[in-house]
């Protein structure tokens, strides 16, 4: 008999193969999901953020393992999880590099106006080339200030190295060796803020980073510079970005996250031209999603086995 497994999007064809015949899957749809379905659930593949805590969990009485498709787990409450030793497994270190990459694509694209100039050349007006319009500001030379000199922070701070940046940076506690390893030097967040041309996001969701960019640290920003958001939408305080872009308090913004996701469509920040927004294409690239779902089918099965999850969080 194979293995029932709930999930909370529809798989891709990818993954269904991944997952072969030992498991069978069905959607989970919260309080609407059949009694059935959850009585036999097995196993939980987890995509995107449904809220998962101990009451979705007691839901499903032969729950062997709770599999996401990403590294955060905000949304799955560890400590219920290990209450009841449902093993929790996640996708760390594969997501590194293509986040990265985002990063430094969104930094671009608001400090040289990409999406506006995108729109203009398109339309209507744009008959001559005009060299008075659409000045943006150089990333090459500039100071760049990064939140979160994890692994994704890390990998954020080698890239600027080829933009011949000066790079700081501000986390919990100094890291020495990535001060040793890529030439850039800790701050204090009020410094960082007030120091950089650009500031990038790379910090989890944490009691602690939630609400951290907020009106008082967006007026320290310099007026010409762009904050960058690849973390979590719930890092930054929607209300005040919106104030900060209107007011010109900071040049432009550009995130792929935010809370909730997706804003309503009538959402003021929508309407913004200093604001480039993506919809969390984070770690969208084929390589990297591919490897992302295998090891996340990989902790799947390993935990329906009673084996050790190849990534495991909780």
């Amino acid at each position: 008999m194979p293995y029932q497994v709930l999930t909370n999007t529809p798989p891709s064809d990818q993954i269904r193969a991944m997952l072969g015949e030992e498991c069978e899957v069905k959607l989970w749809q919260g309080a609407e999901t059949a009694p059935a379905l959850l009585e036999g659930a097995e196993g939980f593949f987890c995509y995107g953020h449904p809220k998962i805590n101990g009451t979705v969990m007691d839901t499903m009485p032969k729950l062997r393992v709770i599999s996401n498709l990403g590294v955060g787990v905000d949304h799955i409450n560890l400590e219920d999880a290990r209450a009841r030793n449902i093993p929790v497994g996640n996708t760390p270190n594969l997501v590194d590099g293509a986040t990265a990459d985002m990063t430094f694509t969104l930094l671009m694209a608001a400090a040289r106006n990409l999406i506006i100039g995108d729109r203009y050349a398109r339309g209507p007006e744009f008959l001559k080339y005009d060299p008075n319009i659409l000045h943006g500001y150089d990333i090459h030379g500039a100071t760049l200030g990064i939140i979160g000199m994890g692994n994704i922070g890390r990998q954020v701070a080698r890239r600027a190295q080829g933009f011949d940046m000066k790079v700081i940076y501000h986390n919990r506690k100094p890291n020495p060796q990535a001060e040793a390893e890529l030439n850039v030097t800790y701050a204090t967040l009020p410094d960082l803020l007030r120091q950089s041309d650009f500031v990038t996001l790379n910090m989890p969701l944490t009691p602690e980073t939630r609400g951290m960019i907020g009106r008082e640290q967006l007026r320290m920003m310099k007026p010409s510079a762009i904050l960058v958001n690849v973390a979590r939408g719930g890092v930054i305080d929607h209300n005040a970005l919106l104030e900060a872009l209107q007011e010109k308090w900071i040049y432009a913004a550009a995130i792929d996250v935010t809370e909730p996701e997706p804003l309503p469509r009538d959402h003021s920040l929508l309407q913004l031209d200093n604001l480039v927004i993506a919809p969390h294409l984070g770690s969208a690239t084929r390589q990297t999603r591919r490897n992302m779902a295998q090891r996340a089918v990989d902790n799947l099965k390993a935990g329906l086995k009673g084996e050790p999850l190849p990534s495991r969080i909780a």
